[in-house]
Formats: structure tokens, C-alpha cells, sequence
């Protein structure tokens, strides 16, 4: 399958509601349990992209969203400013061909050019694909949660993988620029 990368734009918001509404439905990627309506998702991407994040859609040759990824707070403390979290959704369709692997190289990629220091994979059902394409992209696994979710009448594992960024705790950060700045009272 062809498919290009490209920045997630306001116009893409139905397609990835529908996708994400899929995974809310039928996976185990998310936790949620009721899929958010697409103001929800609007308001949830112009939160991440005003805060600096990337956020990105692997489209086809027709322009169609086959799938997204973003990067986002781990949590919204100061002392976690260089650390980020991905998200990977795929419809359907688009899963099991490389996309979503090319989506997390990109935004490693970008997430590291930003100044992040670490990226997190928090892999809700302990899902074996989405550890698979973590593992390819070089993120190590760092434990397992048991149990911490109640989806489609099972009790659900939590895969935590860690990735380093950049020159990661090899050295500081400069103060003063992005990512520093997020959180700063």
C-alpha cells in the first residue's frame, strides 16, 4: 500500500473520530469505552498541537486518513516537560502493513528533533502488535502492569516500553527552550 506522512490538519478530525472510534469499540489499544464525539477529538488535537506536539495521519495516494499518531504529556508535571507519550491508530484496513510503523519512526523522529529526551508507550491489553512495533523501532519493554483495565468483560494487562530520545540523560537539557518551557509556571 502506498501511503504518505504528513502534520494531522482539522479537516482529517472525521476520519480519525471514526478510527478511533473503531479502537474504542472493538480493541483494546484504549481504555475508553465510549468513543468521544468529534468536538471531543477537536478540542483533544488542538490541545496537543497548541501545546507543540506532533501530530500526524499517514494518508493514501487519494488523500484518505489511514491512520494517525501523536505525541503528548506522559503527565503534565514540570519535571516530565522531556518526556512524551505516543498514540498509534490505525483503521482497519491499514493495519499489518508497515504504516503504523512509519508513523512512530516519524514521530520519534520529530519528537526528537523537538528536544524531547524520552518517549513512552503506555500499550493498553498488553496488545503483542503494538509491543512488536515498539520493539522494531527500538523502544525496550520496562514492565507490565496486570490487570488495570476492565474492557469487553476481561481484565486487561498494561505494557510500559521506554525509548530513549536525542542524547537522552547523557547530558541537560538547555533551559529556556522547548520543551523546557512547557508546564513553567
Amino acid at each position: 500500500m502506498t501511503f504518505t506522512l504528513r502534520d494531522a490538519v482539522a479537516t482529517d478530525l472525521p476520519a480519525i473520530t471514526e478510527i478511533y472510534r473503531e479502537s474504542v469499540l472493538n480493541g483494546v489499544a484504549t481504555y475508553e469505552v465510549a468513543p468521544p464525539s468529534e468536538a471531543e477529538m477537536a478540542l483533544r488535537f488542538s490541545t496537543i498541537t497548541g501545546n507543540g506536539y506532533p501530530y500526524i495521519v499517514a494518508a493514501d495516494e487519494r488523500g484518505s486518513v489511514l491512520g494517525y499518531a501523536y505525541a503528548s504529556a506522559f503527565r503534565t508535571r514540570t519535571a516530565y516537560r522531556f518526556l512524551v507519550e505516543d498514540s498509534i491508530y490505525l483503521a482497519p484496513e491499514s493495519r499489518g502493513q508497515g504504516i503504523g510503523r512509519a508513523l512512530l519512526e516519524e514521530l520519534v523522529r520529530r519528537c526528537t528533533a523537538l528536544g524531547f529526551r524520552q518517549m513512552v508507550a503506555v500499550i493498553g491489553g498488553a496488545h503483542p502488535s503494538s509491543i512488536a512495533v515498539h520493539r522494531a523501532v527500538g523502544f525496550e519493554h520496562q514492565g507490565t502492569m496486570k490487570a488495570t483495565g476492565l474492557k469487553h468483560g476481561r481484565w486487561l494487562d498494561t505494557a510500559i516500553m521506554q525509548l530513549p530520545l536525542g542524547e537522552g540523560t547523557d547530558t541537560l537539557p538547555a533551559e529556556g527552550a522547548y520543551p523546557d518551557t512547557l508546564y513553567r509556571s
